[in-house]
């Protein structure tokens, strides 16, 4: 019995291995445009990108993926690919827009594992508006429940903290960013002058 397993498990990882390799390119490619048009959803219209590395402002281990937008020379947005740890079915991935000032943008939600019906109701336009045009300075990115101005979505208070939670830790990364409405461009190569703590540039794209 136990040589039979053995064979079983060993032809069966096998497998996995070689479906994984044969997939793998797939599913990067799918995961690097939906990231891509998540970009495009969550920033104003744009020409050009440069991406950095920014630590976490509550897990040093981890690195955050921030994208400044640009129209020519000028910075019309940052996108921070921003997560949360608290949501009801584990982590909730987003894709947070905001503008040179620090206001909110658009949000898009890149993955997450919420209960159908109703954590996963964080998509829809009902929930989501709400925090549109909005600024941490005059709009407290805590449901009502706890003292801020979110309408909380129907039995999912679980999973809207989760929500905001990835908002404020957003908006702590995007306060990282030194000075980022007076960056110098260059216009030939899109590159930016960063005077970033704590940021790596990664890399520059067209999009």
């Amino acid at each position: 019995m136990l040589l039979s397993l053995a064979i079983v498990a060993g032809i069966s990882g096998i497998c996995l291995g070689f479906v994984y390799n044969l997939t793998k390119d797939r599913i990067d490619a799918a995961a690097q445009e939906k990231k891509e048009n998540a970009l495009k959803a969550v920033l104003p219209d744009f020409e050009t990108t440069q991406t950095l590395s920014v630590a976490s402002p509550d897990d040093a281990n981890r690195n955050i993926e921030v994208f400044k937008a640009f129209q020519g020379e000028e910075l019309v947005g940052v996108a921070v690919n921003c997560y949360t740890m608290k949501g009801f079915g584990g982590e909730v991935d987003l894709m947070v827009g905001l503008l040179p000032d620090g206001t909110l943008n658009k949000v898009s939600v890149l993955s997450m594992s919420e209960t159908p019906g109703l954590g996963t109701k964080m998509t829809d336009p009902g929930f989501y508006a709400q925090f549109e045009g909005k600024h941490p300075d005059s709009f407290k990115m805590t449901v009502k429940k706890d003292g801020g101005d979110v309408d909380a979505i129907t039995s999912a208070t679980i999973s809207s903290r989760a929500y905001c939670d990835a908002l404020d830790r957003a908006y702590k990364v995007f306060g990282q960013l030194a000075a980022p409405v007076s960056d110098e461009t260059d216009a030939a190569s899109g590159a930016t002058s960063d005077a970033t703590s704590g940021a790596t540039q990664t890399q520059s794209s067209n999009l």
